[in-house]
């Protein structure tokens, strides 16, 4: 007999799903068992549901459509965070959210949740199959609705349902998605090019959105002579083979973009949603383009904004536009951008000390030596601050992070992700101590598939971020240190290899062996706690915040820590002087 089990796997082979990352039981059974028959698909036993969301995020970022399941009840509730973070990055996600049986709805049965209420707020599609009939129409809606709106679907599977007999889709059962051109109107596109044509000084900044147009990007900024800046999930895509690149603005990019986007008369923004408001320019002239209009004037006042994807926009504006002759603008920030990367050089150059590592030294040395198409996954917190300044792109890389979610974490899953779905690539997990420890539990799930993922741990004993904002804010930090385990013995515990380093001297010779390496290796490297990350834009309220903090540590006993924190930042200390 075929049951609705057997066909929802079906359907999700035929749309290219490769596995499912779940923690199997009660509810799921069917569903497992459907798996292990069918032989096309794979069930990847994570320790920890939140663990399969993100590994099954990091898959649709890189390669498409994804899949994860929660059992009922406290398993697909555990799914929660990295749907969530999925969802907000604008990836196709299926999640299988296994129920009760059908009988015992509303009765308030054992494991019993409302999901409806519970995942409304993280996806685009969100429906319960109570019926063999309504399983595969709504398993195709749901498909639909992942990929065609970017996000994450839920099917509520209960138990009982996937046992059932199966019957045949009444409606299709494929995905209809032809090549569409979009971008505004000719009348539109004219309006804009008399507003760029009129002015010289032009800055462009550039989201994910406008990854795909690496090559119209480069070339609008030739003929504008315009400087091109970019977010975080930007980066990847359009830092490479870029001469007129200054790098990221934002809480942690660099000088040399919000210099640029605040001195010009226009400025562009191409497929980004940019949340961070005060860093936005507000004096000039804000033109946006997205190809989700709702998206358009909510993070800043604009001269216009336009609805189009960014390469077809582009490739549709630049027969509109006059080369540019006069590059002073333009000159003025890359000269700027130059002085700011041999800023960046300086903290490289001082290495750091026993068990005061430089993070700085451990994410250029690691630049350094992985591949050219390699994958980064990086911790929220600090490690995205490293990753962000001291990765860069090479046109075959890619980075992945929660860089909308904001979650602790994600680092580590997300490598299970990445590895498996690009198994001859490097994978790099940029660690925090923090992160690390929360989802533990997944390093079993990197040793059971032998998953060659390199773990690189920024060990500074403390939630390094949340010390800073602390002290940015006036207050002394508390309850922020650590008290970690042996990283790297917990690696050999769960069966593969880990290493310590203590000195910069060993950072080098420590990566080499993890990259030589074949299988999964961990680098416990022990980092300088009093590491600072300064955003481009340094508030006065908060210079006196930290000057604030610092005196309340000072009265409050601790000295040393104060004198380590100003003799590790001293160079950003002579910016801001």
């Amino acid at each position: 007999m075929r049951k609705v089990a057997d066909q929802v796997v079906e359907m999700l082979v035929a749309n290219g799903v490769k596995r499912i990352y779940a923690v199997t039981g009660d509810s799921l059974n069917e569903l497992n068992d459907a798996v292990r028959r069918n032989g096309q698909i794979k069930w990847i036993h994570v320790r920890h549901e939140e663990a399969g969301a993100y590994a099954a995020a990091a898959e649709a970022e890189l390669e498409g459509l994804a899949c994860c399941a929660g059992s009922c009840g406290p398993g697909h509730v555990h799914l929660i965070n990295g749907l969530y973070d999925a969802h907000r990055t604008g990836v196709p996600v299926i999640a299988i959210a296994s129920t009760i049986n059908t009988p015992e709805f509303g009765m308030d049965y054992f494991q019993a949740t409302n999901t409806f209420k519970l995942f409304d707020d993280c996806s685009c599609y969100n429906q319960v199959a109570t019926t063999p009939a309504q399983a595969p129409r709504m398993l195709q809606a749901a498909i639909q609705h992942a990929i065609h709106c970017k996000g994450v679907a839920v099917l509520g599977l209960p138990g009982d349902v996937s046992a059932m007999p199966a019957q045949e889709s009444i409606t299709a059962i494929r995905n209809y998605s032809g090549n569409t051109v979009l971008r505004p109107a000719d009348q539109e596109l004219e309006r804009l090019a008399a507003l760029l044509n009129e002015h010289t000084k032009i800055a462009v900044f550039c989201g994910i959105g406008a990854a795909a147009a690496h090559k119209e990007v480069v070339t609008l900024a030739g003929l504008l002579q315009a400087p091109v800046g970019y977010s975080f999930r930007g980066k990847m895509g359009i830092q490479y083979n870029n001469p007129y690149e200054v790098g990221m603005t934002g809480l942690l990019g660099l000088p040399a973009a919000y210099h640029g986007m605040h001195e010009a008369e226009v400025v562009l923004l191409l497929g980004t949603d940019f949340p961070y408001t005060p860093f936005m320019p507000v004096k000039n002239k804000i033109v946006q383009i997205d190809e989700k209009p709702e998206r358009l004037g909510r993070r800043a006042k604009l001269e216009m904004g336009l609805h189009g994807d960014i390469k077809d926009t582009l490739q549709a504006l630049m027969p509109y536009l006059a080369q540019k002759t006069d590059d002073r603008f333009l000159k003025i920030q890359l000269e700027l951008y130059d002085k700011v990367k041999a800023q960046l050089h300086e903290f490289v150059k001082d290495p750091g000390t026993t068990n005061l590592i430089q993070p700085e030294f451990v994410a250029a040395t690691l630049n350094e030596l992985a591949a050219d198409d390699a994958i980064f996954t990086l911790d929220t917190g600090m490690c995205c601050v490293w990753g962000a300044r001291y990765i860069n792109a090479t046109g075959k890389r890619k980075m992945l992070g929660s860089f909308n979610h904001g979650s602790m974490a994600n680092a580590m899953p997300m490598a299970i992700g990445a590895a498996l779905t690009h198994p001859g690539k490097q994978v790099f997990a940029l660690c925090g101590d923090g992160g690390l420890s929360m989802l533990l539990g997944d390093l079993a799930t990197i040793r059971q598939y032998d998953l060659p993922v390199k773990l690189v741990v920024f060990n500074n004993r403390s939630l390094g971020m949340v010390k800073l904002e602390m002290q940015v804010q006036g207050l002394p930090d508390n309850e922020t240190d650590m008290i970690n385990p042996d990283f790297a013995v917990l690696a050999r515990a769960m069966g593969f290899k880990g290493l310590t380093v203590q000195v910069p001297e060993g950072v080098k010779g420590a990566l080499q062996t993890a990259i030589n390496d074949e299988g999964p290796v961990l680098v416990n490297i022990m980092t300088n706690p009093a590491a600072l990350a300064m955003p481009p834009k340094v508030e006065w309220e908060q210079v006196k915040g930290y000057a604030l903090s610092m005196t309340k540590l000072m009265l409050g006993g601790r000295m040393d820590e104060v004198l380590e924190m100003m003799k590790s930042n001293y160079r950003h200390l002579t910016e801001l002087l």
